[in-house]
C-alpha cells in the first residue's frame, strides 16, 4: 500500500478514536435547565444590569466578528496565493535560503502578519473593555501582555516548526505519521507544561493567607477526593476586573487558584461555589479528556493536511511543489484556519456540555443551590455577560450555558431535592 493509501487508512481510524472518545467523554446528556425557569431568571436579573451587558456584548460583536473575517480573508492570501511562499523566501535569504530559516523564520514571519493585520481589532477590543470598566491594566499593560503573549507563541511555534521540518526532511513519504504522533504528543506535553511555565508569565500567584475560607476549600477538595497541593491568589485585578477561579496542573502540581478580584467582590459561599464547579472539572479528568481529544484531533489533523495539501489545484495557487516544502506552511495556515471555523460550534457544544456538568458536580457538592445562583448572578454583572445570548452566537461560539441556564439548572436541582 502506498503512503497515500496508508494515510487514508490511518484518518479513517484517528477519525474513529476521535468519534469514540467524544461519545465516551463527553455527557451528551445534560442537566435539567427547563426554558420557564430560564425565562424567570431573564425577569428576575435587574433591567439596568441585562441592559448593560447586552450593550456591552453589542459594543464588542461587529469587532469581533470582522476581526474573524479579515483573519481569514488573510490566512487565505497567504496560503491561497504565492504571497505565504514568497514572503518565507525572502525571510529565508539572509541566511542563504537554508531550509532551517524557511522553516522557523519563515514560518513565524507568515505567522505574525497574520497577528499584525488584526492587531488593531485588538486593540479596539481593549478600548471597548476600558470603556465599560472591565480593563484595567491600560495601554502599557497591555502592550506588555501582547509582547509576552508574542514572545510565548514564537518559542513554542519555533520548536513547533523546526521539530516538523526535520521530520519531514528525515522521513519525506512518511512525515505524515511521524508529524501526527508529534503534534499529539506536543498537544500533551503542553497541558502539562502551560500551568507551571506559562501562567506565572501574566500573572503573579500567592498562597492564599490562613482563613476560614481557605481551610473550606482544602476541605472541600478533601471531601471530593480531588487532592490540591495548595489554594493560590492570582493578581487579576492588575489586568481585568472579571472574577474567575479555576484548578490548574496535574497530580503533584494541581492547584486551586482564585482571583483577587473574586475574594474581593463574592462571599464566601460564592468562592466555595466557584470552586466546587472547578473541582468538578479535576474529578472528571475534564483536562486529561481534553487532552486526549485535541491529541487525537492534532493527529488526525497533520494526516488531513497531508491528503489535502497535495491537492495539485490547491499547491498551484498557492505557488509550491509540495505541502511538505517550508514554503508551503502558508497554505497549510490556510487549511487549519478554514477548519477551525468550520469546527468551532462542535468544540463549543462539547464544552457548554462539560461545564454543565461540572455546575451540577457543584450543586451536588455544596448542596447550596442558593449560593450558586448568587454566585452566577455576581458573575454575570461583575464580567458583563449577557444572560440570555442571541442563539446564533451562542450556539456557534459559547463555551458555557448561559447565565439563565445555570440558574435554571440551580433552581431545577433545589426542586429535586426539596430546598
Amino acid at each position: 500500500m502506498s503512503p497515500r493509501g496508508w494515510a487514508l487508512l490511518t484518518l479513517a481510524g484517528l477519525g474513529v478514536a476521535l468519534l469514540v472518545a467524544a461519545l465516551v467523554l463527553i455527557p451528551w446528556q445534560r442537566p435539567p435547565a427547563p426554558r420557564a425557569d430560564q425565562l424567570a431568571a431573564l425577569r428576575d436579573l435587574p433591567t439596568e444590569q441585562v441592559e448593560r451587558a447586552r450593550q456591552f456584548r453589542s459594543a464588542l460583536r461587529p469587532g469581533g466578528w470582522t476581526a474573524l473575517g479579515v483573519g481569514l480573508l488573510v490566512a487565505l492570501a497567504l496560503g491561497l496565493t504565492p504571497l505565504g511562499s514568497r514572503l518565507i523566501e525572502l525571510a529565508g535569504r539572509p541566511f542563504g535560503d537554508h531550509w532551517i530559516a524557511q522553516a522557523v523564520l519563515g514560518g513565524l514571519a507568515v505567522v505574525l502578519v497574520a497577528d499584525l493585520v488584526t492587531l488593531p481589532f485588538s486593540a479596539w477590543r481593549h478600548s471597548v473593555l476600558t470603556r465599560y470598566g472591565l480593563a484595567t491594566n491600560g495601554w502599557g499593560g497591555w502592550a506588555v501582555d501582547l509582547l509576552k503573549s508574542y514572545a510565548v507563541s514564537a518559542v513554542i511555534g519555533a520548536v513547533a516548526l523546526l521539530g516538523f521540518y526535520t521530520v519531514v526532511r528525515l522521513a519525506p513519504r512518511w512525515w505524515w505519521a511521524f508529524g501526527a504522533a508529534g503534534a499529539a504528543t506536543l498537544v500533551v506535553l503542553l497541558s502539562f507544561v502551560l500551568p507551571v511555565l506559562v501562567e506565572p508569565v501574566f500573572n503573579r500567584f500567592t498562597p492564599m493567607e490562613p482563613s476560614p475560607l481557605r481551610s473550606q476549600l482544602m476541605e472541600l477538595a478533601e471531601r471530593d477526593a480531588v487532592p490540591v497541593r495548595d489554594v493560590l491568589v492570582a493578581d487579576a485585578s492588575r489586568r481585568t476586573r472579571a472574577v474567575n477561579a479555576y484548578v490548574s496542573g496535574f497530580g503533584p502540581t494541581r492547584r486551586v487558584v482564585v482571583y483577587d478580584n473574586l475574594l474581593r467582590e463574592a462571599t464566601p459561599a460564592e468562592v466555595t461555589a466557584v470552586v466546587a464547579h472547578e473541582l468538578g472539572h479535576a474529578r472528571d479528568r475534564d483536562v486529561l479528556a481534553g487532552t486526549l481529544t485535541g491529541a487525537l484531533g492534532a493527529a488526525a489533523a497533520v494526516v488531513a493536511l497531508y491528503l489535502i495539501g497535495s491537492w495539485p489545484p490547491l499547491l498551484r495557487l498557492a505557488g509550491v511543489d509540495s505541502v511538505a516544502q517550508p514554503r508551503a506552511f502558508g497554505l497549510l495556515l490556510a487549511l487549519v484556519t478554514v477548519a477551525g471555523l468550520v469546527f468551532a460550534p462542535v468544540q463549543a457544544l462539547m464544552s457548554r456540555r462539560v461545564e454543565a456538568r461540572a455546575d451540577a458536580h457543584a450543586l451536588a457538592l455544596t448542596g447550596d443551590p442558593a449560593a450558586f445562583e448568587s454566585m452566577q448572578r455576581r458573575l454575570s454583572t461583575v464580567n458583563l455577560s449577557d444572560p440570555d445570548p442571541p442563539r446564533w452566537e451562542y450556539l456557534y461560539s459559547a463555551s458555557h450555558p448561559s447565565t439563565v441556564e445555570r440558574i435554571a439548572a440551580a433552581r431545577a436541582y433545589a426542586r429535586k431535592v426539596g430546598r
